[in-house]
C-alpha cells in the first residue's frame, strides 16, 4: 500500500482525501482542526499530530489549503513540510493560490531537493466527492508523470500547463469565466424575471443551445430554488479574483470585468452571504431589481 500525506480537509479537501483512501492509499492526515481529522480517521486514514508527522512519513504529500499565506506556512514556516521532509519528496500542492507564490515556495525548497508542482482544482464540491476535478498542474513533465496517479484518482482530466506556477494561472483564468459566467446567468434570468417569462422554461431553452454551458447547468437551478448551499463560498471566489487582479497588475493584463464582478461579490460579502455559494451572485441582481428570481 502506498503512503501519501495530505494536508487540509476543508470543504474540496476532505472529500480528495477520502477518494485516496478508496483507491487503496494509506493517507496520513493534518489539519488545524482535529475534528477533521478524526472524521478522516474513522474513514480509514491515519491521523497526524504535525506537520512534521506526515512529513516523516511520505515522500508524496498533497496540500489542500485556503490561500497563499497557509500553503506558504505550511510548507516553508516553522514545523513546515521542508523542515523534516526528506530529499526527493514531491509536493502537490493542490491550493488555488497566487502563481507568484507557487514560484517562491518552489525555489525555496529546491536546495533541499524537495519538489513542487502547483495543481489547482475546478469543479467544487460535488466534483471532488466524485472524483470528477479538472486539474491544471504546472511543475516539470517528470513530476507530472510521478503525480498523474495521484491526479487518476482525484480528477476526470489533468492537464500539465507550463513550469511552476502556470497550474494556478490558469486556475486564475477559470476562476475569471466562472464568475463571468454566474453573473451573466444572474442578469439574464432576472432580465427574464422583470419582463413577465418564465425563467425557468428559459433556462431550459437556452441551456443547450450556444449560451449553455457547465456553469450554467450546476448554476441556474440553485439560483431558481433559491439554493445558496455553498459548494463554492462567496470568500473563495474573492480570495481568487483578487489572486488574479493582482497578478493581471503585474503582468499587465486589463481585467476590467473581473473587476467589476469583484464589486458585486464584495457586496454580498458585507450583506453577510460570503459563505454562500457562488451562486448567490443572482441575490445582488435580486437586491438592485428589488424583486426575487424564485416564486414565493
Amino acid at each position: 500500500m502506498k503512503e501519501i500525506g495530505f494536508i487540509g480537509l476543508g470543504i474540496m479537501g476532505k472529500p480528495m482525501a477520502k477518494n485516496l483512501l478508496k483507491a487503496g492509499y494509506r493517507v496520513y492526515t493534518y489539519d488545524v482542526n482535529y475534528a477533521e481529522i478524526d472524521k478522516l480517521v474513522e474513514a480509514g486514514g491515519i491521523g497526524c499530530s504535525s506537520i512534521e508527522e506526515v512529513a516523516v512519513s511520505c515522500s508524496t504529500i498533497v496540500t489542500m489549503l485556503p490561500n497563499s499565506p497557509q500553503v506558504k506556512e505550511v510548507i516553508l514556516g516553522e514545523g513546515g513540510i521542508a523542515q523534516y521532509a526528506a530529499k526527493g519528496t514531491l509536493i502537490i500542492d493542490m491550493s488555488s493560490i497566487a502563481p507568484d507564490a507557487s514560484k517562491e515556495i518552489s525555489a525555496a525548497i529546491a536546495p533541499k531537493g524537495i519538489r513542487l508542482i502547483d495543481a489547482p482544482v475546478s469543479g467544487g464540491e460535488p466534483k471532488a466527492v466524485d472524483g470528477t476535478l479538472a486539474i491544471m498542474a504546472g511543475g516539470s513533465p517528470e513530476d507530472f508523470q510521478e503525480a498523474q496517479p495521484v491526479f487518476e484518482v482525484l480528477g476526470s482530466s489533468a492537464v500539465l500547463v507550463g513550469d511552476v506556477g502556470s497550474g494556478n494561472t490558469c486556475k486564475l483564468a477559470n476562476q475569471i469565466i466562472v464568475a463571468g459566467n454566474i453573473a451573466v446567468l444572474s442578469e439574464a434570468m432576472m432580465l427574464a424575471k422583470k419582463a413577465g417569462t418564465d425563467p425557468e422554461k428559459v433556462f431550459h431553452a437556452i441551456s443547450r443551445g450556444l449560451a449553455g454551458s457547465t456553469v450554467m447547468n450546476a448554476k441556474a437551478p440553485m439560483m431558481l430554488a433559491g439554493n445558496y448551499k455553498p459548494g463554492f463560498k462567496i470568500d473563495l471566489h474573492i480570495k481568487d479574483l483578487n489572486n488574479a487582479l493582482e497578478t493581471g497588475y503585474k503582468s499587465g493584463a486589463p481585467l476590467l470585468l473581473s473587476a467589476q464582478i469583484m464589486q458585486m461579490l464584495q457586496t454580498l460579502h458585507q450583506d453577510g452571504e460570503g459563505a454562500s455559494d457562488h451562486s448567490a451572485l443572482m441575490k445582488y441582481y435580486e437586491k438592485i431589481a428589488g424583486t426575487t428570481l424564485k416564486e414565493e
